[in-house]
């Protein structure tokens, strides 16, 4: 799956996950839905993840525990297999956040639901910046002045030929 983290964001998972942290998680859920639907290969699977993520927090901001619980780990199926970070989503921590409140949720049961502290619901971290890898030696490539440079073998792409290479 690694390799599916090469690449940027679809433009709609971005939108998605401002609106996610925006606590707006039906309408994260509506534009993560069109890059799901969007994309080709595995990350579409990511982005899946992210929003049953989403519907998760959706469902404990409207105190229901069966649709909270059932949608941790539906997401949990589509996150697990994900490197820490991918195409700059903080994956690992998307998880550990998703199974922090799951755990908070199950200790007040279905009957206390209505009491969870929702500043416990965490936003997604990421960064828009993109990460090449490069394809002689698999070292992260750095970008500087319009230049991709490998650190290790010394591979070099200059921005016109990035397309290329990597899209």
């Amino acid at each position: 799956m690694s390799k599916d983290c090469e690449g940027t964001l679809h433009p709609k998972a971005i939108e998605g996950m401002k609106l996610f942290n925006a606590g707006k998680f039906f309408e994260a859920h509506e534009e993560l839905e069109i890059a799901w639907l969007a994309e080709k290969g595995n990350v579409r699977n990511l982005y899946r993840g992210i929003l049953q993520v989403g519907v998760m927090y959706l469902h404990v901001t409207r105190g229901n525990y069966n649709g909270a619980v059932k949608l941790y780990e539906r997401s949990m199926k589509w996150l697990k297999d994900w490197p820490d970070i991918c195409r700059g989503i903080q994956v690992a921590e998307l998880k550990s956040n998703a199974e922090n409140l799951i755990k908070a949720i199950k200790i007040l049961g279905a009957e206390r639901i209505k009491e969870f502290d929702l500043s416990l619901l965490r936003p997604i971290t990421w960064s828009e910046k993109r990460i090449w890898i490069c394809d002689r030696c698999g070292t992260e490539m750095h970008e500087k002045n319009c230049k991709v440079s490998c650190p290790n073998c010394g591979n070099r792409f200059d921005c016109s030929d990035l397309n290329i290479y990597f899209d």
